[in-house]
């Protein structure tokens, strides 16, 4: 799922940015931000900077959607057999799933949500000992994940996972870890900040030689 999102932002994130560089009309800062709970407070706070949030899903959204739709005509079952539950940190997920838009067909994204004290709780009554298990693999129904999935759960993690896809695709390269540094404000410990200079970019990007991104991280309502 992260995977998925970061592809989709990445790519919501250069349309933006090539309209601006063409001088076209083109809403920024891009926020992004995959907390529930984060989101309703704009809508409700803000409801005039909601232009700037990405579009995209949050992970176990779009994951569930795929799930309902391209995984269930791979493997020819009705989406209407297919129950998902997601295991989430944040009981703010609860409330996510039951969002009319997070839903197609009338059949929504993700059916439930644990929580993972709630995972922990039912495994301990079910008198389930890790120790004593068989290591196994993890399923794969979408194909292999990326190093960038792997940091989406930091604070920052969505934005710097969306900034590296941003760079591979308009430079055809991959972005060294060593050439991204996020930096802390002083003063302003929850806030931090990078600069990201692309150079040499695909012809087909060439507006974008030269082009300085400045992004901020921050965490907290």
């Amino acid at each position: 799922g992260a995977d998925m999102t970061i592809m989709e932002e990445g790519s919501e994130l250069l349309e933006r940015l090539t309209a601006a560089l063409s001088g076209k009309q083109a809403v920024l800062p891009m926020i992004t931000s995959c907390s529930p709970g984060w989101i309703k407070y704009v809508e409700h706070t803000w409801p005039d900077e909601l232009d700037h949030l990405s579009s995209c899903k949050s992970p176990h959204m779009m994951l569930g959607a795929l799930t309902k739709s391209y995984y269930a005509q791979k493997l020819g079952i009705d989406p209407k057999d297919i129950f998902v539950v997601s295991v989430m940190p944040c009981t703010a997920k609860k409330f996510e799933i039951t969002r009319p838009e997070l839903a197609n067909d009338g059949l929504p994204n993700v059916d439930a949500v644990l929580t993972t004290r709630e995972l922990g709780r039912m495994i301990k009554e079910a008198g389930i000992d890790f120790e004593s298990l068989e290591d196994s693999r993890f399923d794969s129904p979408m194909g292999a994940s990326t190093g960038a999935a792997d940091i989406f759960g930091t604070t920052g993690g969505v934005m710097e996972a969306a900034l590296r896809t941003v760079y591979e695709l308009v430079t055809g390269r991959e972005l060294p870890f060593e050439d991204l540094h996020v930096k802390p404000i002083q003063g302003l410990g929850r806030i931090k900040t990078a600069e990201l200079s692309i150079e040499d970019p695909l012809p087909e990007y060439s507006h974008f030689g030269g082009t300085i991104l400045r992004i901020a991280v921050t965490s907290g309502l």
